[in-house]
């Protein structure tokens, strides 16, 4: 499922095999944030490496794209879904939702969802923060989703028009033993390598030297 609270009926020991997912977030004077990550815990199974992969290819896929202005939200959602599609694997919620400012942590109009509602008919406009979100949940055994926020800007104008683009702004590390390296290809590798490094040269100047050393290990080179 996609939203678990746990309770005394349904809370699970987190023992020292498996993954681990963990939304998180919080509002504060300068933005709200929403960052979802899926963690291992001991050494992962092939089938978790795939999804893992597979989910991340789409959060990244989407984090890239770069499309005419006027697109609306569904239009964008098969983005993050193709990877996953192409396997026969699906999830059952929106890929991205808007953020409010100390409102809502899902607060429209905007959405990627391949719903066709007022949300995802939004147009997707420069300035616009939403969140990148695709998923995998396997009934009984696990979920996987990697969540980042993107702002929309204006990148270039053509002869065939104007064309946006997204910045990726949450600044947390992707955990690298969950990822089939031979799933991806050299243009993901490149954007989680550059992305690893921000997080890096952004949060290291705030850690103690015992922190920065494992956080250098954490967004090392793939």
């Amino acid at each position: 499922m996609p939203h678990y609270s746990a309770s005394v009926e349904s809370d699970y020991v987190i023992g020292k095999n498996g993954i681990l997912l963990v939304d998180s977030g919080g509002q504060y004077l300068d933005g709200t944030t929403d960052i979802t990550r899926t963690i291992a815990i001991g050494k992962p199974s092939a089938r978790q490496k795939l999804d893992y992969s597979l989910v991340l290819k789409g959060m990244i896929n989407l984090a890239q794209a770069k499309f005419p202005e006027g697109s609306k939200g569904y239009q964008l959602d098969f983005i993050a879904r193709k990877a996953l599609w192409e396997k026969g694997l699906n999830y059952g919620h929106g890929t991205g939702h808007g953020v409010g400012f100390c409102l809502n942590v899902h607060e429209g109009p905007q959405s990627i969802s391949p719903l066709f509602g007022t949300e995802s008919k939004t147009i997707i406009q420069a300035g616009m923060l939403i969140s990148d979100e695709p998923a995998v949940y396997r009934t009984g055994e696990y979920g996987i989703r990697t969540e980042n926020l993107l702002i929309c800007f204006k990148d270039e104008e053509t002869e065939f028009g104007k064309f946006l683009k997204f910045e990726t702004v949450s600044l947390c590390y992707i955990d690298k033993t969950l990822i089939d390296i031979s799933l991806m290809d050299q243009k993901e590798i490149d954007w989680l390598n550059a992305y690893h490094s921000e997080v890096y040269e952004k949060l290291s100047p705030y850690l103690s030297p015992e922190e920065k050393t494992w956080l250098k290990n954490k967004t090392s080179l793939l």
